[in-house]
């Protein structure tokens, strides 16, 4: 008899043991507690889960897959890709990976916004944002709901100030001459005759990897872009307010040192895809001198901007040391 109360109260254990390590995978804890009777009881107590944050990679641009980050600067750039010229002698400052052609994410509006001007198109046009200007590819969001509608020039405002891409592909669509189609073809038409043999353009706001250039073709581009007025004044722009039925919406642009005091930055743009990184080009009077920008394939968000702020502190530290000539 005592011999089966013996095994009886063995297994009453082992059975505690399992109850506890099945429960503990419930967040409970069972222990054994012994009364002040002698009598054994199961106590189960709660507790805290752990919740582990699972942080996923982002993919990896291009410029990352072909290795083009291994090569350092003296500037310790954090873009892949850097070219700085001065815009009047075509004297090269900087070089970095310049020949690279890879994808320039929202880069490509600046080709949009010129073919819109040098085609010299009606910017009173009233253009209403349909469901083929929403993004598939990317599922990128937008405030331009479908239904919308804004004249061109506030639709070509939008996207180089504040890269707006329905208001890009919305201004390829309605292209008077062919639609979509035949605006890509004119964006490829235009490259091919500032000499930009580096570059393809596969649609007008840059969401896709198609769109793709080097270095030296941006620098032509942003050149060329330049010398028209009014991509100077809208890509240039702080902020930007349009009236959408009985609403105000305001945009503001992507590139703060637009506000920067210290910066005169005379044309503008930038970009970002995840094939692409962060990218940027800018005019700008440094030191006296009109330089051209080209950073593409930065490895942060803010990185691109203070590669910037890096190559205008070299710049202006290299102009203390220059002795004019008598």
């Amino acid at each position: 008899m005592i011999k089966l109360i013996w095994m009886s109260c063995v297994l009453c254990l082992l059975s505690g043991w399992a109850q506890a390590k099945v429960s503990s995978t419930n967040d409970q804890n069972v222990t054994l507690v012994k009364s002040k009777d002698g009598t054994v009881r199961h106590k189960a107590v709660k507790l805290k889960r752990s919740i582990k944050r699972v942080s996923v990679p982002l993919r990896p641009s291009y410029g990352q897959l072909a290795g083009l980050h291994q090569l350092s600067d003296d500037l310790s750039l954090k873009s892949s890709v850097a070219y700085v010229i001065d815009q009047d002698t075509h004297e090269v400052l900087l070089s970095k990976n310049d020949q690279a052609v890879l994808p320039i994410a929202s880069i490509t509006k600046l080709m949009t916004g010129l073919i819109v001007s040098e085609n010299k198109l009606d910017l009173s046009q009233p253009i209403t944002i349909t469901d083929d200007d929403v993004d598939m590819e990317k599922g990128s969001s937008s405030r331009l709901r479908v239904g919308t509608t804004l004249t061109r020039g506030e639709l070509l405002h939008l996207a180089l100030m504040a890269s707006e891409n329905r208001a890009a592909h919305a201004l390829g669509r309605t292209f008077p001459e062919g639609g979509l189609g035949a605006f890509v073809q004119k964006m490829n038409e235009k490259a091919l005759q500032l000499g930009m043999k580096d570059t393809s353009y596969f649609e007008p706001t840059g969401l896709s990897s198609k769109n793709q250039s080097s270095a030296k073709d941006l620098a032509t581009l942003v050149g060329h872009a330049y010398q028209d007025s009014l991509l100077r004044e809208l890509s240039t722009s702080a902020s930007h307010s349009v009236e959408v039925g009985s609403r105000v919406m305001s945009f503001h642009t992507t590139n703060r040192l637009v506000k920067n005091p210290n910066w005169d930055i005379g044309l503008q743009k930038t970009g970002y895809i995840s094939e692409a990184g962060q990218c940027l080009v800018m005019q700008a009077k440094i030191a006296g001198r009109h330089l051209i920008m080209v950073f593409l394939d930065s490895a942060g968000k803010l990185s691109r901007i203070a590669d910037a702020e890096r190559v205008r502190h070299w710049v202006e530290a290299q102009q203390k040391f220059v002795v004019p000539q008598s």
